[in-house]
Formats: C-alpha cells, sequence, structure tokens
C-alpha cells in the first residue's frame, strides 16, 4: 500500500490536479490518500468535509478505487503538511504549488517552499494549467 498525503488548499483546479496525478502515478487500489486541509482561521468551526475542494479530490480518488481519509489542522499550513506527514509516515507528501512572483513569496511566504525545504520525505508540487498567483 502507498501511503500519501495531498496538502489540499481550497482552489478545486488544484485539487483536481494533485487527484488525477496521483492516479497517474500509483494504482488506485492499492493507494490510501490521506487529504489534508488546514485552516489557518475557523471561527465558524468549518469541517474538511465541507471544503469543496476536498470533496473533489475525494470523489475523483474513491471513485477510481482508492482509500481516502479526510484530515484538517490547523494554524502554519506547512507545519501542518509536515507534523501530519510525520505522524502517518507517508511515503510521499504531495502539495499544489501556486505561481507567485519572488516579492510575493518574499512578503507572503510560501507554504510550498517550507514544505520541500523542511520535509523529510519525497515531496510532489503539482500545479493546474494557467494558475494564476
Amino acid at each position: 500500500m502507498t501511503d500519501v498525503l495531498l496538502g489540499i488548499d481550497q482552489n478545486v483546479d488544484r485539487a483536481v490536479t494533485q487527484a488525477e496525478t496521483m492516479l497517474d502515478l500509483f494504482d488506485a487500489t492499492d493507494l490510501d490518500a490521506n487529504l489534508l486541509h488546514d485552516f489557518v482561521d475557523n471561527p465558524e468551526g468549518a469541517s474538511v468535509k465541507q471544503v469543496d475542494s476536498v470533496k473533489r479530490a475525494r470523489d475523483i480518488l474513491e471513485d477510481a478505487g482508492a482509500a481516502v481519509t479526510l484530515r484538517e489542522g490547523s494554524g502554519d499550513p506547512a507545519q501542518s503538511i509536515l507534523d501530519m506527514a510525520e505522524q502517518l509516515d507517508v511515503d510521499l507528501i504531495c502539495i499544489a504549488g501556486r505561481k507567485r512572483s519572488p516579492a510575493g513569496k518574499a512578503l507572503f511566504g510560501s507554504v510550498s517552499q517550507s514544505v520541500i525545504l523542511n520535509a523529510e520525505r519525497p515531496v510532489l508540487t503539482c500545479g493546474s494549467p494557467g494558475d494564476e498567483a
């Protein structure tokens, strides 16, 4: 069984790309996909089951026969991804990169960059065609 952690943000197109990439790389019937959405700020108490991007990725993976578990975190998204990957001892982390200018990265940071630099396991970065900052 291949255990993967997909860090899913709010963007449905990026989540679809992540799910489809997992199906391109792995046999769905041998895939255990953990879909993590981090609520940086969640005053209304939303659930990961309510996030459209997570629901879309889950549907794609489950329809193909993959085992899917929904997970949620709070606080710093990069740290949530790293902590969950460590806790679950996954084989691979899959994140969705966003196109940002160098100034945008400096001002706002980069979840992808932080995960790539600090992960102790392979990280696959996916982007969606025409993705904008």
